[in-house]
């Protein structure tokens, strides 16, 4: 482990990342006290396709137009606005 100072980082801050890459682990600190870890970041988990198969099924309509009575009255009652106090 290395501790580098933090105006040593901001001036080495490219081949700082290309050690931490390599496997190297870097401390940069403020006043001789420790602030951050560079570390490489991991690559994210392979997704295996066909993970939740038979879990749930896709019903054959499932993209088929929506039924016409859903359409003809509101779904939401109409909003009444309130009527201002005035002022004396």
């Amino acid at each position: 482990m290395e501790k580098v100072n933090l105006h040593a980082a901001k001036t080495h801050l490219s081949s700082l990342v290309d050690r931490a890459i390599g496997g190297e682990e870097i401390v940069i600190a403020r006043a001789g006290k420790p602030l951050v870890r560079l570390t490489p970041v991991e690559p994210p988990p392979v997704r295996k396709l066909g993970l939740m198969k038979g879990v749930f099924i896709i019903p054959d309509d499932f993209d088929d137009p929506l039924p016409e009575e859903l359409f003809n009255g509101p779904l939401i009652p109409p909003v009444r606005k309130k009527r201002r106090k005035r002022r004396k």
